[in-house]
């Protein structure tokens, strides 16, 4: 799989995913009823399986008969669900179960099993409420990007992770530079001479632990911060220690006055501006090449249907979709074979509709989710599809001026 095929893969998982927190979101149950369970992937299934054992068998205190009757129902699928797995997905899963409200006095069991969410879940977690417990997996799909980090003066250096909002400070050297004042015997000459030589050999210790780190790396990472006092981080910069491949991605250098751990949280506070200029660089990136040819070419194309005519023609080269999109494509057939789509907001009744071309009463084919719909298409046609964040101007723009869809094309189709 190519890099751009796995930054898709990615992009339409953590779609999909979003899509199923909105929906678990939405449900509602009376009292605390709807059960969460989050499996880390080193849990023994025969652990999970005799808690829920457990919580099953206590669930029969509970004075209320309607809340007994489905917290226990909702255990015993979850337990039944438990019966597939010998071990938890590589990064655990989330399950969900419980009595929800179908309106009318109703209620429907539901019963969901989220696999593999973006990152590994990191504790056994069980939750009973009246409302599902989403909010662990939302700060997943909030966390963006994998960037290395450098602390140093001349007397101590950290290297670490960031992964999305965690710093994980991984390997740590402490120099053997002398201080500024010489022993007794030594010339000033000479004592210069081993005191730049100590802080040349502390340097390629640091860009060796950093070499090591990040260059298995190089091809997921986001870029490369840098800290520490003057002159210490621009020497260690200007001087080439690092591995040329990871020169290229440094983000910045940024004043930082510890260099231990800690140094690693001021590092990611003092670069946070450039955090996120490189978070949303492709994306804006996008969007100039985007109204670039809508002002000034003939290769752009915005709208639901536009756009999907340019799809299924194949002349679409890059797909983009506004994150924020939530609406389906219903599909409408009358009597006479017309075919017409609207788009309707998600979660909304799919309103009655009369053909445009004839006037007979439509019915609906299909109902589909547009971005779906839109990648189904793609895919087809060899085409890359890009999510734009509307955490900039012209991002907010592609949402709310062009329908949150658009596409910069391959040829020009006059469509």
């Amino acid at each position: 799989m190519s890099g751009t095929q796995a930054e898709e893969s990615v992009d339409r998982r953590k779609y999909e995913f979003q899509k199923v927190i909105e929906d678990l979101q939405e449900y509602r149950g009376t009292g605390t009823q709807l059960v969460t369970i989050y499996v880390p992937p080193d849990k023994q299934i025969s652990d999970v399986v005799a808690h829920v054992t457990q919580e099953h068998s206590e669930a029969s205190n509970i004075k209320s008969k309607d809340t007994r009757t489905n917290v226990q129902d909702a255990l015993s699928s979850i337990k039944a669900r438990l019966r597939y797995y010998d071990n938890p997905p590589e990064n655990g899963m989330v399950l969900f179960s419980g009595a929800v409200d179908a309106g009318g006095g109703q209620t429907d069991m539901i019963t969901e099993v989220l696999e593999n969410p973006p990152q590994a879940i990191q504790s056994f977690r069980y939750h009973c409420d009246s409302e599902f417990l989403t909010e662990p997996l939302e700060v997943m799909l909030t966390d963006k990007g994998l960037y290395g980090l450098i602390v140093l003066d001349r007397r101590e250096a950290n290297v670490g992770w960031l992964n999305g909002k965690r710093v994980d400070p991984v390997k740590s050297a402490t120099s053997l530079v002398p201080g500024k004042q010489r022993k007794g015997g030594q010339s000033a000459q000479r004592f210069a001479r081993l005191r730049l030589e100590a802080i040349d050999n502390f340097y390629q210790e640091v860009a060796e632990m950093a070499n090591d780190l990040f260059v298995p790396k190089r091809h997921d990472l986001d870029g490369i911060l840098v800290g520490g006092p003057s002159p210490t981080k621009d020497e260690f910069l200007d001087g080439d220690y690092l591995h040329h491949e990871l020169q290229d991605q440094v983000l910045g250098k940024f004043d930082v006055a510890y260099t231990d751990e800690s140094g690693l949280y001021d590092l990611v506070d003092a670069g946070s501006a450039a955090l996120a200029d490189a978070e949303l660089m492709e994306d804006k990136e996008d969007m100039q090449t985007f109204f670039k040819e809508l002002h000034g070419g003939d290769l752009a194309t915005y709208g639901f249907e536009p756009t999907r005519r340019n799809l299924v023609m194949g002349s679409v080269e890059t797909l983009l979709i506004s994150e924020d999109l939530r609406e389906d494509v219903v599909t409408y057939e009358c009597p006479n074979d017309h075919e017409e789509r609207v788009l309707v907001e998600s979660r909304r009744d799919t309103p009655e509709h009369e053909c445009e071309e004839c006037g007979e009463p439509a019915e609906v084919r299909e109902r589909e989710d547009t971005i779906e719909h839109l990648m189904n298409i793609a895919d087809d046609r060899g085409t890359e599809t890009h999510f734009i964040s509307t955490d900039f101007e012209k991002g907010e723009q592609l949402l709310t001026a062009f329908g949150g869809v658009a596409g910069i094309l391959r040829y020009s189709t006059g469509v």
